[in-house]
């Protein structure tokens, strides 16, 4: 018998990074996490539900922005020509990285012939894993948006999550039963949007229950059920601490593939150039080990595949035994079976931590003579279990635990501009539209305010790494609210070029209505 259950949750999400320019940043942003994390992920997955021996088990929030990156055919059209041309520039890697670049190079071999197996199409392989009852898959809200920061316009939060369900619904087969929060964020009342919109369950950071009213039984090894009727998990920090941490975990082992030093930074300039790389950047294409954390990015030794992956196998042997001697000492002091909640982001496994993907599949491989029986939040609900009825408390996983992470010096002023544009969209729907072109308008306006909540672009903005680029997008889209929402007010014209270059770039959310802003008892366009 388990001495408990471990529920792993990978939290997938980029920004909608859909833009004209091919060969931007965006662009690579997304080809990278294809290349190093989704379909490393779905190999591991598939491979361990093929096997009989194993009982793989994961809960994985897809956000609808991926999900409309995923769906999108014409952009994954220009993932081989974006892979074929790293395999070009992985000749380049110097003699002493001919190891690691031919280790990397045969990976990539094996992932296009993946991707011209499925045609490029990720989404039904999801849809498959949850039919197999391997994946328990989340939605989470449309855009990522903060909802703490959104409160004070409740339409723009139900606007996020109402979306969010229907797009899931539309490219997954069926309506989500669980959501990942953005950034783990949580207010009171929170709970009773969640449910108004069907979603019955998410994830907290271990505060959000700790904090709870009244104090959980159980702490964070068991869910509590909010008066609303939503169940929350905690966030367990021993079963995350070791895999996340690249000071006190497994991924800054000196053995392990070093993240910041990349061939795309090595290489001159007017190299780059010959093969259509405009500047210096990131490739993926990396052949140096950590070393050490104090070793200098320009004394990195060469990365060693083999050591890397024996060091993979004995972390995951050491992380399940650590995880069944946890979850025996709960149990003889809560006179039950703990749950373990490690909740991540995905892109942790094989984008920041190239061998992430290799430790699931170690730890899927090796739970069958482990004391840990792997669950996932939508089967541990389908159990019996009773919970104990509790307000969770407000909370977040950022720094501090809070909100003062997106909300500070660098991005507060964001903040106002969504509750100025949330109104101004809530008194348009309000008021209606009289025409189908104003009712196609205001559904694009609609599209360019969520986009423009993003979370993604505060956090940028509170991190200081592509600064400019995420004012450029806030900007973007907020502009392009405005203008449409002026042309229905005052009754002009807009430029039809203008106008298909914005529906091309921002054509998510096919299903999206004046509804999802429309105040109580009042009807919409």
């Amino acid at each position: 018998m388990a001495a408990g259950e471990l529920a792993l949750v990978l939290h997938a999400h980029l920004p909608y990074v859909r833009s004209g320019e091919p060969g931007s940043l965006e662009e690579d942003w997304y080809y990278q996490a294809l290349q190093e994390c989704y379909l490393p992920l779905l190999q591991v997955l598939e491979e361990a539900a093929a096997d009989p021996g194993q009982r793989p088990r994961l809960t994985l929030g897809l956000s609808p922005t991926l999900l409309s990156l995923l769906d999108d055919e014409e952009l994954n059209r220009g993932f081989l020509p974006w892979l074929r041309l790293r395999q070009e520039l992985l000749q380049l890697t110097p003699d002493e990285g001919r190891t690691a670049a031919h280790h990397l190079g045969a990976t990539m071999a094996a992932m296009v012939a993946d991707w011209q197996r499925c045609h490029g199409k990720l989404l039904p392989r999801f849809r498959r894993l949850q039919a197999l009852g391997v994946l328990d898959l989340m939605t989470c809200a449309a855009t990522h948006g903060y909802l703490p920061l959104l409160r004070e316009c409740p339409e723009a939060v139900r606007a996020q999550l109402s979306t969010a369900v229907r797009e899931h619904e539309r490219l997954i087969g069926q309506p989500p039963l669980g959501l990942w929060l953005p950034e783990c964020a949580y207010y009171e009342g929170l709970d009773q949007v969640l449910v108004q919109n069907g979603l019955r369950y998410s994830v907290l950071d271990a505060h959000g229950l700790l904090h709870a009213s009244p104090r959980p039984r159980y702490g964070v090894y068991a869910p509590i059920c909010s008066p609303a009727g939503a169940a929350f998990f905690g966030r367990d920090s021993h079963s995350t601490l070791p895999v996340w941490s690249a000071s006190q975990g497994y991924p800054g082992d000196g053995v392990y593939r070093e993240f910041h030093r990349d061939l795309g930074w090595d290489l001159p300039e007017s190299l780059l150039a010959e093969h259509g790389i405009r500047s210096s950047r990131p490739l993926g294409l990396k052949w140096h080990r950590v070393t050490s954390q104090t070793c200098a990015l320009e004394s990195k030794a060469p990365y060693d595949p083999a050591a890397a992956a024996l060091r993979v196998s004995q972390h995951a042997a050491e992380y399940l035994a650590g995880r069944a001697a946890q979850s025996h000492n709960l149990a003889a002091t809560i006179g039950r079976p703990p749950l373990l909640v490690a909740p991540f982001d995905a892109e942790l496994f094989g984008h920041w931590w190239f061998e992430g993907p290799a430790f699931l599949a170690e730890l899927f491989r090796q739970a069958a003579a482990a004391e840990i029986r792997f669950t996932t939040l939508r089967e541990t609900l389908e159990s019996d279990l009773t919970l104990q009825v509790c307000r969770p408390s407000p909370s977040s996983w950022g720094r501090g635990g809070y909100h003062d992470y997106w909300l500070n010096e660098t991005n507060g002023w964001v903040v106002g501009e969504w509750q100025r544009a949330s109104r101004a969209m809530v008194r348009r729907v309000n008021r209606g539209v009289g025409s189908s072109e104003h009712r196609a308008w205001l559904i694009q306006a609609g599209r360019e305010l969520l986009l423009a909540q993003s979370s993604d672009w505060s956090f940028i903005l509170r991190a200081g790494t592509t600064t400019e680029l995420a004012r450029e997008r806030i900007h973007r889209h907020l502009d392009r609210f405005w203008r449409l929402l002026l042309a229905i007010d005052q009754g002009t014209d807009l430029p039809p070029l203008w106008l298909d270059a914005v529906r091309r770039e921002d054509g998510l959310f096919p299903l999206l209505s004046g509804a999802e802003w429309a105040s109580p008892s009042v009807g919409s366009s």
